[in-house]
Formats: C-alpha cells, structure tokens, sequence
C-alpha cells in the first residue's frame, strides 16, 4: 500500500472514532428512552442509510457466508448491541472514567491478539504505542473507582470493544467494509427489535421527543453509518492490531467535546493525557518491515490475494 493510501486510511480510522468520542453528548439526551428500542432505531436507520448509499453506487449487498454471519454475530451481539448493554450496566458500579480507562486497555489487547491468531509476532512499534495510548486513556480519564462488579462489567465493554473489530476482520476482507457495516445494523436492528419487544412490549415503542429524535438521527447516521464505514475501511488497509491504537482517540474527542460545551473544565491530566495518547498512535501506526527492509503485510490481510467483493 502506497503512504497516500495509508495515511487515508489512517485518517478514515480516526473520523470514525473521533465522530463516537464526540457522540457521548448526544447520547445522553436519550438517557430517558427506552434503551434497547433506542439501539434498534438507530440501526435500522444507519442500515438503510447505508444500503441506500451502497445502491446509488451500482453494487448489491453480498450474500454472507457462514464465516461471514458467525463474524457478523460476534460484532453485532458483542460489539453492538452487548457493547452498550454493558456500558450502561457497568456505570452503575464505576465511575465513567474507571470505565473509559478499562477500555483504554483494548489498543493493547488488538495489539497482541490480531498477530498471535495469524500466527505472526506481535510488532514492537504496535505494543509500544498500544501501551502508551492505555497509559494516556488512564491519565486523560484520572483513573476512576469502581464497586460490587464494576471491574467485570467494566472488562465485559473492553472484551466488546475488542470483539467489534476482531470479528470484523476476516468478514470486512471478503464482502467490504460499506457492506459488512450494511449487514451489521440491519441484523442488530433486527435483533435489538425483537429483544426490545420481549423484555419492554408495547413500552419500548413510544414516539421520541423531538431531542430525542434529533439525537436518533444523528447516531444513526454519523456515528452508526459514517463512523462504522470510516472504522472499517481502516481495519481492512493496515490491520486491526495497528487501527487498534485509535481507539484511543474516543476519550480524547469526548474531552474536546465536553470542555467546548462547557461541560467540564480542561485540567493538566487531560492535556498530558492527550499528548500521551497522540503520541501512542503515531508511534504504533508506524510501519512494520522486514530485516530486508520489505514491508510486512499488514495483519488485517496477511498475504495479498485477489479482492472478492458484492
């Protein structure tokens, strides 16, 4: 892959994750609606966003396979939907900062992971910058405390994070990111549906204030349809273990998000925090080569082979 087209996938990673850092603004003002009715709102939203967008351009949803559904349901009922379960159950133990910083840990764990499975060491460059990035989230959040089953809940999100982008990598390779990110809300608007109208009924469907309309649309579109595509697109160039270091960059909008809103105050940590974390992914973005000085693959696809697309 020529540099250009690296650093537009290095880009196109961090628009989507700094579009969800900056959506935890958004996100609390559907704080008085039904949650699993919110999620399937917003997915099937960001689903035919995406499909209408995959149409106008002339290409057709690819039929999954079973790789394909099997990674689609790790990434839908793990990163998706279990993901913000998890993350509204873990506050109720834990500070939003102990949580931010335990999902900090996910760069390292890509880190590592992504490699060993393809059977390849992990990088240096990307365990060094995965551990500064955690290093980072943990100064730029101030840590956090947490009670009862806080700490499991808190590692339950950092496994879901995790999974969202380690499931996707096989499936994003053979179908494309626009159409795995089509696949995936439509299931998890399906699925988050149905799960709604079992545990919630007739509740789960009442219409949304007009606040929590505006702040539907803005999660379905930018921070489901654009962010999920942006994300994967970059997972697909240059590998999830070094993609994984951006996530970084999530605290790190939500902090600029916060303080432009006034909302809380710029401290000396966030500052430090932010630095550390800029730096941690420059430095695990780096290129990995050879002794011969050849570039290796990336881990995202470890050999070249043709591209197979709907």
């Amino acid at each position: 892959m020529s540099a250009q087209n690296t650093y537009r996938a290095v880009a196109s990673g961090a628009t989507g994750i700094l579009i969800v850092g900056a959506s935890f603004p958004v996100t609390a003002l559907l704080g008085g609606y039904p949650v699993l009715a919110g999620q399937a709102i917003r997915y099937a939203v960001g689903g035919l966003v995406l499909l209408g967008v995959l149409l106008a351009r002339g290409r057709r949803l690819p039929k999954p396979g079973l790789r394909d559904l099997a990674g689609m349901a790790g990434m839908v009922i793990a990163g998706m939907l279990g993901f913000n379960a998890a993350i509204l159950a873990a506050e109720q133990y834990a500070t939003p900062g102990f949580v931010s910083a335990v999902v900090g840990v996910s760069p390292l764990v890509l880190a590592v992971a992504v490699p060993l499975l393809g059977g390849r060491r992990p990088a240096v460059a990307a365990l060094l910058g995965a551990a500064l990035v955690v290093l980072g989230v943990a100064v730029l959040t101030g840590g956090g405390s947490w009670h009862g089953p806080g700490l499991v809940l808190a590692l339950l999100c950092m496994v879901g994070e995790v999974l969202f982008t380690l499931c996707a990598v096989g499936t994003v390779n053979r179908l494309g990111a626009l159409e795995v990110s089509t696949w995936a809300c439509l299931i998890a608007a399906v699925g988050g549906a149905v799960v709604a109208t079992a545990v919630d009924g007739a509740a789960a469907w009442r219409l949304p204030t007009q606040g929590e309309a505006v702040a539907l649309g803005v999660l379905s579109v930018l921070v489901t349809a654009v962010a999920f595509t942006c994300w994967y697109t970059c997972v697909a160039a240059i590998g999830a273990d070094r993609a994984g270091v951006l996530i970084g960059l999530m605290p790190v909008s939500g902090l600029v998000v916060s303080v432009l809103l006034g909302l809380q105050p710029m401290s000396l940590a966030g500052v430090v925090g932010a630095l550390a974390v800029a730096g941690g992914c420059v430095l695990g973005l780096r290129r990995r080569r050879e002794l011969s000085g050849r570039r290796v693959p990336s881990e995202a696809r470890p050999a070249p082979r043709p591209a197979v697309r709907g």
